[in-house]
C-alpha cells in the first residue's frame, strides 16, 4: 500500500484476532519504503520494534481512540531531545510531501480479526504536535495488491489497484472482507490452498468533536466453506466435437453469403436485361 500524504515515521502496522489479542507487526516481515512528492523511493525501513501487547485497554473495532488511556492519565508531557528531533523531522517531510509505502507479508492466526495501517502507534501528544488534530491526518492511500496466500492462475482480487484521495477531510477507511479458504488442484494432482475473498466497504468522515485518529481497517472473516477448483484437460471426443460445430457454422455462413451474392449480383443484372429487350 502506498499513503501519498504520510510519512513512513508516523505509520504502523497492528493486528488483532477474535480473542482480542494485540499484535504489533509480531512475526512478520514489513517494510516502508520513504517516497518524495512525485512517489519515487528515497529510502527503506524495516519495522523492527515487534512487541506484543494485551488488548485489553485497547478495543479497535468500536473506533475508540488508541491514545484514550494515555490522555487521561496524562495532562502534561514534556519531550527529550530525541523526541523533539523526530517531530521536526516528520514536519519537515510534512512540509516536503513525503509519503510512504507498506509491504510485506503479515502472518494471522485463521480466525475472524482486523490489521490496520494508522498513526496509532505514535504518543497522543506527539502525534498533535505533529497533525495539530486528527483532522489533518490525510489516510489517502493505494492499495497496490492485497491477497490472503498464494495466488493461482485466473484469480483477481478485488482490493488490487484500489486508490482512496481525501481532499480538506479525513476519516477512517474499513474494508469488511469474507475471506473464502480455496483449493487449486493443477493437472499434475498438485494442490494449491489459498484463500480468495470478497469486500465491501465502509468511509466513516471525521467531524469536529471525535477523538479517534484515523486509519485504514481491513476487517476480514472466515467462510465455513472451502471452494475447491480443478484444472482439467479436455478429451479428444470433445476437440472433435467442437471442429465439427467450427466448420459447420463456416459451411453455413458460407452458403448464405454465397445466396446473397447471387442474388444482389441477379438484382443488378435484371434492369439491363430489361432495357436490352426495348431495343
Amino acid at each position: 500500500m502506498t499513503f501519498p500524504s504520510l510519512p513512513c515515521n508516523v505509520l504502523s502496522v497492528d493486528a488483532i484476532d477474535m480473542s482480542g489479542k494485540h499484535e504489533v507487526d509480531l512475526d512478520t516481515n514489513i517494510w516502508k519504503l520513504r517516497l518524495n512528492s512525485h512517489g519515487h523511493i528515497i529510502g527503506t525501513e524495516y519495522i523492527s520494534d515487534l512487541v506484543e501487547k494485551e488488548h485489553s485497554a485497547h478495543k479497535h473495532d468500536d473506533g475508540k481512540d488508541h491514545h484514550e488511556d494515555s490522555e487521561q492519565k496524562v495532562h502534561l508531557q514534556t519531550f527529550d531531545e530525541s523526541t523533539e528531533n523526530m517531530i521536526k523531522k516528520v514536519k519537515e517531510a510534512l512540509t516536503n510531501g513525503e509519503g510512504c509505502r507498506v509491504y510485506g507479508v503479515l502472518n494471522v492466526q485463521r480466525v475472524a480479526g482486523n490489521f490496520h495501517i494508522s498513526v496509532h502507534g505514535l504518543n497522543i501528544y506527539v502525534a498533535q504536535m505533529i497533525f495539530g488534530g486528527s483532522n489533518n491526518v490525510n489516510v489517502s492511500h493505494v492499495i497496490h495488491d492485497l491477497s490472503f496466500g498464494p495466488k493461482y492462475p485466473g484469480l483477481h482480487n478485488p482490493l488490487d489497484e484500489t486508490t482512496r484521495t481525501l481532499h480538506d477531510t479525513s476519516g477512517t477507511f474499513k474494508y469488511y472482507i469474507k475471506v473464502v479458504p480455496t483449493e487449486y488442484r493443477y493437472i499434475s494432482k498438485e494442490v494449491l490452498p489459498t484463500n480468495q475473498f470478497s469486500v465491501t466497504e465502509y468511509y466513516s468522515p471525521l467531524n469536529e468533536f471525535d477523538r479517534i485518529w484515523p486509519a485504514v481497517y481491513f476487517l476480514y472473516d472466515l467462510s465455513p466453506i472451502t471452494v475447491t477448483i480443478k484444472e482439467e484437460r479436455r478429451s479428444f471426443l470433445h476437440f472433435i466435437t467442437r471442429l465439427c460445430a467450427v466448420l459447420g457454422g463456416t459451411f453455413a455462413l458460407t452458403g448464405m453469403l454465397d445466396r446473397w451474392m447471387y442474388r444482389f449480383v441477379e438484382a443488378l443484372t435484371k434492369p439491363n436485361k430489361s432495357r436490352s429487350g426495348l431495343h
